[in-house]
């Protein structure tokens, strides 16, 4: 029986098909427009097996696809031209490496026969992508689509996720194949997901049964992992207090017992401060990142420290660890937990209390509760984390933004925080908060955004206009680089270096693309703006006028440990 004869493009619609995707994001142009061609196709009437959402620039093509990924739990998939529409992607492309979010990223490519000729819009996009992907490839010829398009999906959704580059060069795309279907499972010297070691699984539960002060440091592993029930019945059956990072918010829910609040330099200060009173530390699904540790060569000296993660590259690489259970937390959680007394450690969890009570009389209440003067970040947060009651999905741009909406939000559902951690990418929200609108249509998504982050990707209203994605937009205006102003207040002797901004009128830039907006500047009518903003369907840009010098406290100073952590900044 004679097989069918199709172009490469036509062989890239039906692989990505059988990987179950379902959205693409993208910007056509000229090397890509093949793909784009037979994508017509399949993007209307009963042949339709995607919905393409156009994007404004390609850089948020990627983190639409992160946003996307990041509450799905599926893979983000960015469809984009050669050159700079392939390097504008890499900035989400790095980012999505840093945060270990799966993503595939389908370029198009001068002919081969022009390669190395800098043709128009050539670029080694294999050669630049190579140290910020899990994989980067080129196509060349199109009998080669489904074995690259299977083995991308599978590096870059199993073990520990992240992104992979594919270049698709135009001959690729147009030329014919047989259509042969492939699927790759296995890849030489690739081990997604290590075999649990009997021995360190025994060493460690050893060393948590005999524990008087142990501490967990929840991490996104966890959510990655889809391990949420295993760690609730480790740490419950141990009675473990345990501290999330940013990433792993939402892998504990916020009202948990056992939940001791955010690690890090904007964290809580009785997970921060405890890391150094407790005896045991287990790390899961974390990579003690700079901003959690403080000075490494400080941090938890006096703790044993299991670490659990499925990329041994992550072992001993910043915090020397006695125990190290490589693997995936889905399987090393419960193996651990098997072996685990019940116990009870009352007194120490009761110790995080006196932390807690001065942090919340020092901070938390004066941030959410001011009695007088002008609208301050906190309250704008916790307002709006009270009328979604711990159900919406938080996404947050880079800066003082991130740090306050992260530290106030509530969280009861598992993906729930968007947010670019690692590689701190100012405008990742606006876009990331389109995609996870399609990843999550079921759920209210919340963008809070600084102005400066706003301003990076402001274009992409557009989108937001075309696809009437619901996004509900709160927009914490100070006119200041609010973040880099306060460490120059801080550190640079108060010589704020253009760091002051002149802002637009939000307001008719909201209405030249049809969408509702208002502005809060009394927090007396603060509550019912929001109200407004929820109950409006569709887009909606709640613009807060805030304190203009106001700073994120506590704070562990750069170079400090993380028990220096201060309540109080001094200047």
């Amino acid at each position: 029986m004679a097989k069918e004869v199709i172009t490469g493009a036509e062989a890239l619609m039906r692989s990505l098909h059988k990987e179950g995707v379902e959205t693409i994001f993208g910007y056509p142009g000229g090397a890509i427009m093949p793909v784009f061609d037979h994508l017509y196709h399949y993007t209307r009437g009963e042949s339709k097996m995607f919905d393409h959402i156009l994007v404004r620039h390609e850089q948020a093509a990627a983190h639409a696809a992160q946003g996307y990924a990041r509450v799905s739990g599926d893979v983000g998939v960015c469809l984009v031209t050669s050159g700079p529409g392939a390097t504008n992607t890499l900035t989400g492309v790095a980012d999505a490496m840093m945060d270990s979010t799966p993503l595939v990223v389908i370029a198009g490519q001068v002919g081969v026969g022009a390669l190395g000729t800098d043709a128009f819009q050539e670029v080694d996009l294999v050669g630049v992508a190579q140290p910020i992907t899990k994989w980067a490839y080129q196509i060349r010829r199109p009998e080669d689509v489904a074995w690259a398009v299977s083995r991308a999906f599978y590096i870059a959704r199993s073990g520990r996720p992240g992104p992979v580059v594919l270049d698709f060069p135009k001959n690729a795309q147009t030329h014919t194949c047989e259509w042969i279907d492939v699927k790759v499972d296995h890849v030489r010297s690739y081990e997604p997901y290590p075999k649990l070691k009997e021995d360190v699984i025994r060493r460690a539960a050893d060393l948590i049964n005999q524990a008087e002060r142990p501490f967990a440091l929840v991490g996104q592993g966890v959510e990655l992992g889809n391990a949420h029930h295993e760690l609730m019945e480790f740490l419950e059956k141990a009675d473990i207090p345990a501290g999330r990072t940013l990433l792993g918010l939402s892998a504990l829910p916020s009202n948990h017992p056992l939940n001791m609040g955010m690690l890090g330099m904007h964290g809580s200060y009785a997970t921060n401060l405890k890391t150094q009173e407790c005896d045991v530390l287990i790390a899961i699904g974390m990579r003690f990142s700079d901003r959690v540790t403080g000075v490494p060569s400080t941090y938890a000296k006096q703790a044993h420290i299991i670490h659990l993660d499925i990329d041994s590259a992550e072992i001993n690489k910043n915090i020397k660890c006695e125990v190290p259970v490589i693997g995936d937390c889905k399987k090393s959680l419960p193996a651990i937990t098997r072996l685990l007394k019940k116990n009870s450690h009352t007194e120490w969890i009761a110790s995080f209390e006196t932390y807690r009570q001065m942090e919340e009389e020092q901070v938390i209440q004066p941030d959410i509760h001011p009695a007088e003067g002008p609208l301050l970040m906190g309250e704008v947060v916790n307002v709006v984390a009270e009328a979604t009651a711990g159900k919406a999905v938080l996404v947050n741009d880079v800066g003082q933004n991130q740090m306050i909406s992260s530290r106030y939000f509530k969280f009861h559902t598992r993906r729930s925080i968007v947010t670019s951690g690692g590689f701190g990418t100012m405008g990742f929200g606006l876009p990331a908060a389109v995609g996870a609108t399609f990843g999550s249509p079921d759920r209210t998504v919340c963008c809070f955004m600084g102005d400066g982050g706003f301003q990076m990707s402001i274009q992409e209203l557009g989108t937001i206009m075309e696809q009437q994605a619901p996004v509900k937009m709160i927009l914490l205006n100070n006119n200041y680089l609010g973040n880099v102003r306060q460490w120059q207040d801080l550190m640079f002797g108060g010589r704020r270096s253009f760091t002051h901004m002149m802002n637009p009128r939000y307001a008719d830039i909201a209405k030249g693309y049809g969408i509702p907006y208002d502005i809060a500047v009394d927090r007396r009518d603060l509550k019912k703006k929001v109200a407004q903003m929820l109950n409006t369907e569709g887009p909606y840009l709640l613009e807060c006028v805030i304190k203009e010098d106001e700073d994120i406290v506590p704070m562990t100073m750069p170079g400090k440990s993380v028990d220096e952590m201060q309540l109080t900044l001094t200047y």
